[in-house]
């Protein structure tokens, strides 16, 4: 991790550069007074239900609203917050609650969109950790900035957006990503971090690793910074795009249209959260060897699988589980979802627990049965 924001950052020549479209907020504070320190908006007891989109029962003993840097520097310096254990919270969209959280919950709540500059290789867009993802790559196609249309519809905010690799439909946020800006929540320090920086992997990065050089549950991402190449190209390799591609007639779509057919396919194929609790796809596709991979076919002929670059092979999750029978099963209020079986749900009053225990079950199915160990997206905590 590197200190400053041209640290370990590819510099952008800028061409044109814009002042904020909107949200001042992102600007750089002003200086508080001597004396008059700002002060925090802290909860008590704080429910965390309407903060997972899985609509689980929680609470945090202390929650904390984080709107700007300041702000986590405030709960750095702070004498019983600073030394407390914390738990970062952006959109509650990729965790299962299972328990109470003791430790200092950190909601980040860090606003505003703009454009840092554009050159013709490319435009760099900024957005605050805060964000809806979804709604800023809405805004981005407003404004003429295409690139990020095949990631509509994820739902979580920006800030969590790199600590995934969020990805989907041919594209994963590592292809557009520039850089973000995130504080120590030890030395309250402001870091800048690359691609590099982040080592992204498959739905994970830098920041969900533990150990020497991880930095889970050590910073809190303030602001992305994302890279949308020039001239725009579409993304169209995935299976269900060429489907409507070939359906609709239209073999070169603009960047609406690929963003409509996206938002089409993942409203055909998953439930809203708002109306039916779930966390998204809720197992990564495994990765097995080229071997494997024949193996299974040689088993399983209509295995769905996409060869990757390096000779090894990709599975459908999904797919998995549905062979194995799982498809509309539950245990107690959680499920797995009728239409698609990668997506576990809450059908109403679904305990941690509850989820936890589905989700275990489905893996020890899916092992019996091929070998392969799924890993869940979630965070359980």
């Amino acid at each position: 991790m590197r200190r400053g924001r041209g640290a370990g950052v590819q510099a952008t020549p800028a061409r044109h550069v814009r002042a904020f479209d909107q949200n001042a907020d992102m600007a750089p504070a002003p200086q508080t007074p001597q004396g008059a320190a700002a002060a925090l908006d802290v909860c008590r007891r704080a429910s965390l239900r309407e903060f997972n989109t899985f609509g689980l029962p929680a609470a945090a003993a202390t929650l904390i609203r984080i709107a700007s840097e300041a702000d986590v520097r405030r709960v750095v310096d702070h004498p019983q917050y600073g030394r407390a254990a914390k738990f970062v919270l952006g959109g509650g969209s990729n965790i299962v609650f299972t328990r109470d959280v003791s430790a200092v919950v950190l909601k980040v709540e860090v606003m505003g969109r703009r454009l840092v500059c554009e050159t013709p290789e490319a435009w760099i867009v900024e957005a605050g950790a805060g964000e809806r993802w979804h709604d800023l790559v809405a805004w981005t196609l407003e404004q003429g900035w295409p690139g990020l249309e095949n990631l509509a519809l994820i739902p979580g905010t920006v800030g969590a957006a790199p600590v995934q690799n969020i990805g989907a439909y041919g594209l994963e946020l590592a292809e557009r990503f520039d850089a973000l800006d995130a504080v120590d929540l030890v030395t309250g320090r402001t870091v800048t971090l690359d691609g590099a920086a982040c080592r992204f992997g498959y739905r994970d990065s830098v920041f969900k690793q533990q150990g020497f050089g991880g930095l889970a549950g050590k910073s809190l991402i303030t602001r992305v910074r994302l890279r949308l190449p020039r001239p725009w190209q579409p993304v169209l390799g995935y299976l269900d795009l060429e489907r409507k591609r070939a359906d609709s007639g239209i073999d070169a779509p603009d960047a609406r249209t690929v963003f409509d057919w996206v938002c089409a396919i993942r409203r055909a194929k998953l439930p809203d959260p708002a109306l039916l609790g779930n966390a998204g796809s809720f197992f990564k596709n495994p990765v097995v060897s080229a071997e494997q991979c024949r193996d299974i076919i040689g088993r399983d002929p209509a295995i769905v699988h996409y060869p990757l670059a390096d000779g090894s092979c990709k599975l459908a999750a999904g797919w998995l589980i549905d062979a194995c029978g799982w498809k509309g099963k539950s245990v107690g209020r959680a499920a797995v979802h009728e239409r698609q079986a990668l997506v576990l749900v809450n059908r109403g009053g679904a305990s941690g627990a509850e989820v936890v225990t589905l989700a275990r079950a489905i893996q020890e199915s899916v092992y019996g049965r091929f070998g392969i160990r799924l890993e869940p997206e979630p965070v359980i905590v």
